[in-house]
Parts: structure tokens; sequence; C-alpha cells
């Protein structure tokens, strides 16, 4: 394996493993905000943050191509937490959790359909059969009943479809020769902006309500917007740019590992024998999909090249 690629394991592994501990600080903050409060809150200072790492600005000859960062923040950003959250409220946070993990298999068959790719081997597929089966058996509950919400089982498998269409044009964007940076704080940009209606229509929303929550609100905050939103969107895309959309994407499998993990560490929550076995085979399925036959391609069908390509002075 190459330097290049083992950063790009890294970056996947790094985002993951944060995104896998967010739910903590959410739950905390949950007591004072809502999860629209809570979302438009960590990307506006994600989205300052990203212009303190790199003050420059970054300007498009072709004025065409702010279509992709648009795409991409509307799918990342604003529908994808939008249809999570409100997924949330109409079913269970476990059958969330499951579906959600299904993404990875939408960006192959996208990856197919749209980008003209070719199928992935069986690996690929016996490593998200292995992967599902795990994660079910960290995600279920002992002796809970499962039962399923067609509303909120819907919104969630939208949400899974939206971070696929999300990882795709990231793959886009990488090759616009822009830093990852650049890129991601356009994306957060048309993301916030995409907010604002949805936010204006809340007239709950007070700056003060932080500041009230004290340190416990300020702290977390700080973390869902520095380390899971600037940092984690930073290096999601510097994995998808070297590993490519689909090899990235079934990092998602972890989400589940690194909860129960992390419960297990800090919320001193118990591992049942069910849950390890649920680890392992996760790890077992994540192993087996990144052993893919075919490479990704490293942009549009090649027909479609020539119609998207690079202006020479960006960033």
């Amino acid at each position: 394996m190459t330097n290049n690629r083992k950063q790009g394991h890294l970056c996947a592994f790094l985002t993951i493993f944060i995104w896998g501990t967010t739910f903590i600080s959410t739950k905390i903050l949950l007591t004072d905000m809502t999860p629209l409060q809570i979302l438009f809150t960590r990307f506006v200072i994600g989205y300052l943050t990203l212009w303190i790492m790199y003050p420059h600005r970054c300007t498009l000859e072709d004025k065409k191509l702010e279509r992709w960062f648009a795409g991409a923040g509307l799918c990342g950003i604003t529908l994808y937490y939008l249809l999570e959250n409100i997924a949330l409220l109409y079913t269970q946070t476990t059958n969330v959790g499951v579906i959600i993990s299904i993404a990875p298999f939408f960006t192959a068959f996208l990856s197919s359909k749209i980008m003209k790719e070719s199928s992935k081997g069986r690996f690929f597929y016996i490593g998200f059969a292995l992967a599902m089966l795990g994660i079910l058996l960290i995600s279920i509950p002992d002796n809970a009943d499962v039962s399923f919400h067609p509303y909120g089982d819907v919104l969630a498998l939208l949400a899974a479809l939206v971070w696929s269409i999300y990882s795709l044009l990231c793959r886009k964007l990488s090759t616009f020769h822009m830093t990852t940076i650049g890129i991601t704080r356009r994306t957060f940009f048309y993301g916030l902006l995409f907010m604002i209606p949805i936010i204006l229509t809340q007239d709950t929303f007070h700056v003060s309500q932080i500041w009230h929550g004290g340190w416990p609100v300020i702290g977390n905050l700080l973390f869902l917007g520095f380390g899971a939103s600037a940092l984690c969107f930073v290096t999601w895309n510097k994995a998808v740019s070297i590993l490519g959309s689909i090899q990235t994407s079934v990092y998602i499998y972890l989400v589940p590992v690194i909860t129960a993990l992390t419960s297990f560490l800090i919320l001193q929550e118990s591992i049942s024998m069910k849950k390890l076995i649920g680890i392992i085979f996760t790890i077992c399925g994540l192993f087996l999909s990144q052993d893919l036959q075919k490479k990704e391609s490293t942009a549009l069908p090649i027909h479609k090249q020539a119609k998207t390509s690079v202006p020479k002075d960006i960033c």
C-alpha cells in the first residue's frame, strides 16, 4: 500500500472515529437546543474555522462549476442532517443507525449507473452483508422488540441515499485542483445558505441560549464545530479524493462500533457477547469491502470530462 493510500485510510478512520463519538455531545446539547439549532450553529463554527485555517479566497473562472458545490452543500450538509434528525422523531434510533449504514451500497450502485464504473467484486457485497449483520447485532438491544415505522424509516433511507450522492459529488469536486479546505469551506457556505430559510421559520433561536447553557453547551458546540464539522469534513473529502467514494463510504460501517466502544469507555455501558460478535463481524465486513477488484475512476465518465474541465487558477 502506498503512503498516499495509507493517508487516505487514516483520514477516513479519523473522520469516522470522531463522528462515532458525536452522539454524546448531541445528547447533552439536546437538553438546551433543538436539532436544527445545533446543526446550524455547529456548521457556522465550522465555516468560520475553515476561514481561519485557510484565509484565502477561492475563485472559479467557470461559474458553471458552482453547481457542484451547491449540490454538495445541499446534499451533504442541509438535506442529510435534516432528514436524519426528522427521521429520529418518527422511528427508533436503532432503525436510523442501521438504515444509514446502507449508504455504501447506494454509493456503489450510483457509481456504476451514473459514473459508468464497473460493478464491484463479490467481496464488496459479501463484506456489505457481513457488516450489516454485525451492525444489527450491535444496534438492537437484548430482548428488544424490533418495530418498523414506515415514515421515519423511509426518511432515514433517503438520508443514506443523499449521503451517497454527496460522496460522489465530493469525488467530482476533488478534480477541481482546489485545496481540500477550500472545497469544504465552499460546500459549507452553500449548506448554510440552504439552511437559512428553515432557520428563519424558527422564532425560538437565540444566541443567548448558548451562553445560558454554560460551558457544557459551549464546549460541546465547539467540539461539533471544530472537530465533527470543520476537521472531519476536510478529512472525509481528503479520503474521498485518495480512495474514491466507495472505499471511503464503507468506513461508515464503523460508526456503530465506535459508538459501542465509546459508550463502554465513557458511559460505562456493558458490551454483551452479542455486541462483541457484532463488532467482529462489522470489522471483517469492512476489510472484505475494501478488497475491491476494480479501482474507481477519478472523475465523471470519459465522454463527459471535456465538459467539466478544470479552471487554471483556482486557489
